[in-house]
């Protein structure tokens, strides 16, 4: 009995004052199954889920081409000089933003200012010596015109001259005959009456009055003959005039030729020309002392100090716009087969993640990276290892956001959407 009573109490023991013992146990059972359907509710939500992004993803990658060998780019501005100058003033500092138009840089301008003055007076000297010059060859050509104008009006007068001395040989010329007929008579007679008059037919006064005819008839021969040469020498002094005034209005009219290549000479403006270019090269070189930024955007990187003398197309510092930032994808060979301008693009930049930005291909670039290598690959001699080459593309970003600035070297990921 005593060890009847010691297993009864025993096993009442552990709950049979308050009863929970049986109940405990009915919980325990109840609490497996439970944790089995929760986390294999779970594990099937997380599998759903799993498969929905997989699913996603797939179909996402299906139609797109990613890449993570990106970054922003741009096209930096080399600020440079036009001319060499010592530096005066530099107003800007680094990572400054500067608007197009803004003063950057002051060169100093006492020699330029000092070039300016000296090609202005050059300048105002041509003015001057031209218009003296004009008026100059103005004046010769009009007395080089007013002399050969009185030259040729002497021409018909020497002519005229020539015309009465031809009259005057033709009348001397005309008279010679009959004085020549007149002396021939004389002599004529003269020789029949001495014949006669040694023969005694005819008495020696006849003889004295043929002889005095015959003298006079030889008188007015040779009168008759200086006439002829007198006319003749007269007829050559008037040809003799006429080739002299001639000569004269050819003189004449090549002065007033000399005369207007002078005015044309002096009318030349190349003179002034070239002057005024001293002054417009000398306007500019002035203005080359400032310098202005030539693009919104940061100063980058400053290479200038203040006191510096510096050369012509030294650069001085480099401008990043700020509105021509563009993303730079180098994609494999094999990924850009259907790429093409004009593709949208899923953009996300590892320094604000979970945002994603969006833009389109702009341009695919002709050449691989390595074609642009200092020492090119030379794939097609000795022994040949194929290496997937990387073609840059260049993908512009439609939605810029202020509060997000895309600095230039940022790593991205790009997406294009290939079809």
């Amino acid at each position: 009995m005593e060890t009847r009573e010691n297993r009864v109490e025993e096993t009442v023991r552990p709950g049979a004052a308050d009863g929970v013992g049986p109940v405990a146990g009915a919980d325990d059972e109840r609490t497996g199954p439970r944790k089995r359907v929760i986390f294999g509710t779970l594990g099937a939500i997380v599998a759903i889920v799993l498969l929905v992004w997989g699913i996603k993803w797939y179909l996402y990658a299906r139609v797109h081409e990613g890449t993570d060998d990106a970054y922003v780019d741009a096209n930096p501005i080399a600020v440079t000089s036009k001319i060499p100058e010592r530096i005066r003033a530099i107003l800007v500092s680094t990572d400054q933003y500067v608007k197009k138009g803004q003063l950057l840089i002051v060169l100093d301008d006492a020699d330029e200012r000092a070039r300016l003055r000296q090609a202005e007076a050059d300048y105002a000297l041509a003015l001057a010596s031209h218009g003296a010059e004009t008026e100059q060859s103005r004046g010769g050509v009009t007395q080089a015109q007013a002399t050969a104008q009185a030259a040729e009006a002497q021409v018909p007068v020497a002519q005229a001259g020539v015309t009465a001395a031809r009259a005057q040989l033709a009348v001397a010329e005309a008279q010679l005959p009959a004085a020549q007929q007149a002396y021939d008579k004389a002599s004529a007679d003269l020789r029949r009456v001495s014949a006669l008059v040694g023969t005694g037919d005819l008495p020696r006064q006849e003889l004295d009055a043929v002889r005095a005819a015959e003298a006079e008839a030889a008188a007015q021969l040779r009168a008759a003959r200086e006439q002829v040469g007198v006319a003749q020498a007269q007829l050559l002094s008037a040809e003799q005039r006429v080739d002299a005034e001639s000569a004269q209005v050819r003189a004449a009219l090549g002065a007033v030729v000399t005369a207007e290549g002078k005015l044309a000479e002096s009318s030349d403006t190349s003179r002034i020309a070239a002057a005024r270019a001293q002054v417009e090269l000398a306007r500019r070189q002035l203005a080359d002392t400032r310098i202005y930024a030539p693009a919104d955007g940061y100063i980058g990187e400053k290479s200038a100090e203040v006191g510096q003398v510096v050369g012509a197309g030294i650069t001085l510092m480099t401008l990043i716009p700020s509105h021509d930032i563009f993303i730079t994808a180098n994609y494999k060979e094999t990924q850009v087969g259907r790429m093409h301008p004009g593709q949208p693009v899923d953009i996300h930049v590892d320094a604000y993640p979970g945002v994603t930005f969006h833009g389109h291909v702009v341009a695919i670039n002709p050449a691989s990276q390595n074609t642009y290598a200092l020492v090119p690959a030379q794939n097609a001699t000795g022994n040949f290892v194929k290496v997937t080459q990387r073609i840059p593309v260049k993908i512009a970003v439609d939605d810029m956001r202020p509060d997000m600035p895309l600095r230039v070297g940022m790593s991205v990921e790009t997406y294009v959407k290939v079809r």
